[in-house]
């Protein structure tokens, strides 16, 4: 890891050590050594360098923090707690209450969360899309009704902050009754999308889509949720990733392709609702 990004994460894990504590300044500093100047100065950002090894011990024994949850090394504060790996392997199953992905956006609250879905985003769907993909797919409908109510329910909260990327071509394939959507009636693909745009409509600005063109870019779908950890959607498992250096590379890979957007967050309910109207011409 960079110095300056160690100094930084320290830095942060620092001030929220320091608000947590409910002590002012002075005190904080007292607790651990230090003088309120040298405090200062490690807050400020000023400088790269971090403090002396005795002052970081004290800092991580007097809060009951891990050494690497404070420089940013790991993201488990717990000094005894379970290790967890970098990589984990979790089942996409079950209610969507109750699994581990659910969890994961109750921690992320507060952060962005990062989205590129593997087809029509979970939340956007209608019940007949959410019957209809259960069918071919043999996943849960219940579980797949839950995972959707859910996801509407959270980027309603005014903390959240969610952003959406997927290729443009989806949504045509998808007006246009192609692939997995050929056995699909032309006036649901179109009730679709309609509720697709109210909703983009909505939700926005704390929900954003961007549409980018897949002939210039590729993405396996992915969710990044915050700084925690990223899961990678592989058929009915996730690989869990929960190293920094990781979420930090799959941030970039979703900022390239925000970047490459044709159509913009903004964009997205009116380009939806033109799709409807444009493919379905007649159709009740």
């Amino acid at each position: 890891m960079d110095k300056r990004d160690l100094s930084t994460l320290f830095r942060e894990r620092l001030k929220l050590l320091l608000t947590r504590s409910d002590l002012n300044r002075s005190a904080f500093a007292a607790t651990v050594g230090i003088d309120r100047s040298a405090l200062s100065q490690l807050l400020s950002g000023a400088s790269t360098r971090l403090p002396r090894a005795e002052t970081l011990l004290a800092i991580a024994a007097e809060f009951k923090v891990s050494l690497d949850w404070l420089l940013g090394l790991s993201h488990d504060e717990g000094v005894t707690g379970e290790i967890r790996e970098s990589l984990e392997i979790e089942e996409a199953s079950g209610g969507f209450d109750r699994t581990l992905l659910a969890k994961w956006h109750a921690e992320a609250v507060g952060t962005k969360i990062r989205y590129v879905p593997a087809g029509i985003p979970d939340l956007l769907r209608t019940e007949a899309l959410v019957d209809y993909e259960a069918g071919i797919t043999n996943r849960n409908r219940e579980a797949q009704a839950d995972e959707t109510q859910y996801r509407i329910d959270y980027s309603r909260r005014p903390e959240t902050d969610m952003e959406v990327c997927m290729p443009r071509h989806t949504l045509e394939i998808f007006a246009r009754g192609l692939g997995i959507w050929n056995g699909f009636p032309p006036q649901e693909r179109r009730a679709q999308l309609l509720h697709m745009a109210a909703l983009l409509d909505d939700l926005y600005p704390t929900f954003r889509l961007f549409l980018y063109d897949g002939r210039m870019r590729y993405s396996i779908p992915y969710t990044i949720f915050g700084p925690y950890r990223a899961a990678i959607y592989v058929g009915d498992m996730y690989l869990v990733l929960n190293a920094p250096a990781p979420i930090r590379t799959l941030t970039g890979h979703f900022d390239q392709l925000i970047r490459a957007a044709e159509i913009n967050a903004h964009e997205a309910a009116a380009f939806t609702q033109s799709l409807a109207d444009e493919t379905f011409t007649g159709v009740g």
